[in-house]
C-alpha cells in the first residue's frame, strides 16, 4: 500500500477521511488564519491606495466599493489553492480528496444544487423582506451599482467555493484526524472548523455570529451527506450571491454597507438558520434518492 493509499480512507465519512500527523492541523490553522489576514490586508490596502490616493474616496468611508469588494474576494479566492497545496504537503493526500471522496468532483451536481438553492434563497429573501424590509429610498442603480453587481456575479461564487474548500474540505478533515473513531472525529472536525469560520468573520453582533455558526455547521453537514463539496459550495455561493446582490441594489447607489457591530442584525436572522436547515434536508433527500437510483441500475 502506498503513502497516498494510507492518507485517504474512502470507507470513512467525508470530513474524517484524511490521515495526518498530530501537528498538521495546528500548522494548517496557523496558515489559514495568517494568510486570511495578510492577503486581505495587502489587497485591501492596494485598493485603498487607488481609491483614496487617486480617486479621492473619503478614507473614513467603510462601505465596500467595487474595487474593495473585488480585492476582498480575490484575497479569499487565493485561499483555495493555498489550502489545497498545504493539505497535499502535510498529509501526502491528493488535493482532490479535499473536494470529494470516492469519486470525482461533479460539475453536474454543482449546477443542479445551485439551481435548487437559488430557489431556496429567493424564498428566504422574500421572507426576510416581509419581516425586515429594506427602505425603498435605499434602492438605486448607478454606475457603482452596475460595477458591484458584475463583481458579485463573477467573483462571489468563487469566494464561497474557496471558503468551502478551506474550511469544510481541508480544516474539517484536519481536525477530525486527531480522533480515530469516525463519529467523534466528525464532531470535533465540524465543531472546530465551524467556530474558526465564524470567528474569522469578525462580527460582534450575536445574531450575525449565530448565522455564521449555522452556515458553517450546515454546509459541513451538507458536505458530509454528499461526500463532497458540490452541494455545500452551491448553498454557500447562492447564499452569498443573493445577499450581495440585494446589498448592492439597496445601497443608495453607493458602496455596500458592511456593518458587523453589535446591533447590526436582529431576530430575523433566524430565517437564515431555517433556510440552512432546509438546505441540509434537501441534500439528504436528493442524495438518498441518488443512492436508491444507483442501487436499482
Amino acid at each position: 500500500m502506498t503513502t497516498l493509499d494510507r492518507s485517504v480512507d474512502i470507507s470513512r465519512p467525508f470530513g474524517a477521511h484524511i490521515a495526518m500527523r498530530w501537528w498538521a492541523p495546528i500548522l494548517l490553522t496557523l496558515l489559514v488564519v495568517g494568510a486570511t489576514y495578510v492577503l486581505q490586508f495587502l489587497f485591501i490596502a492596494a485598493a485603498a491606495i487607488v481609491e483614496v490616493g487617486l480617486w479621492g474616496k473619503d478614507p473614513n468611508d467603510p462601505t465596500l466599493t467595487p474595487l474593495t469588494y473585488l480585492a476582498t474576494n480575490v484575497a479569499i479566492i487565493l485561499m483555495a489553492p493555498l489550502s489545497l497545496l498545504a493539505v497535499r504537503v502535510t498529509s501526502k493526500a491528493p488535493w482532490r480528496s479535499a473536494m470529494a471522496l470516492g469519486r470525482r468532483f461533479s460539475w453536474r451536481r454543482l449546477s443542479s444544487y445551485s439551481a435548487l438553492f437559488a430557489g431556496l434563497m429567493v424564498g428566504l429573501n422574500l421572507l426576510i423582506h416581509l419581516v425586515e424590509p429594506s427602505p425603498t429610498s435605499a434602492f438605486a442603480i448607478t454606475g457603482t451599482t452596475g460595477a458591484l453587481l458584475a463583481i458579485v456575479l463573477l467573483t462571489t461564487p468563487l469566494q464561497a467555493a474557496a471558503e468551502e474548500i478551506t474550511f469544510r474540505g481541508v480544516l474539517t478533515a484536519s481536525y477530525a484526524a486527531w480522533i480515530r473513531a469516525a463519529r467523534p472525529a466528525l464532531v470535533v472536525g465540524i465543531g472546530l472548523s465551524t467556530v474558526l469560520f465564524a470567528l474569522l468573520h469578525t462580527s460582534s453582533d450575536p445574531w450575525m455570529l449565530l448565522n455564521y455558526l449555522g452556515l458553517g455547521a450546515s454546509t459541513a453537514l451538507i458536505a458530509l451527506i454528499g461526500r463532497g463539496l458540490e452541494a455545500s459550495i452551491a448553498f454557500h455561493g447562492m447564499n452569498n450571491v443573493f445577499a450581495m446582490v440585494i446589498g448592492s441594489l439597496f445601497a443608495y447607489g453607493g458602496g455596500i454597507s458592511q456593518d458587523r457591530s453589535a446591533g447590526a442584525a436582529g431576530p430575523y436572522m433566524l430565517l437564515s438558520l431555517l433556510a440552512q436547515a432546509v438546505g441540509v434536508l434537501l441534500v439528504w433527500r436528493m442524495e438518498k434518492r441518488r443512492a436508491t437510483a444507483a442501487m436499482a441500475t
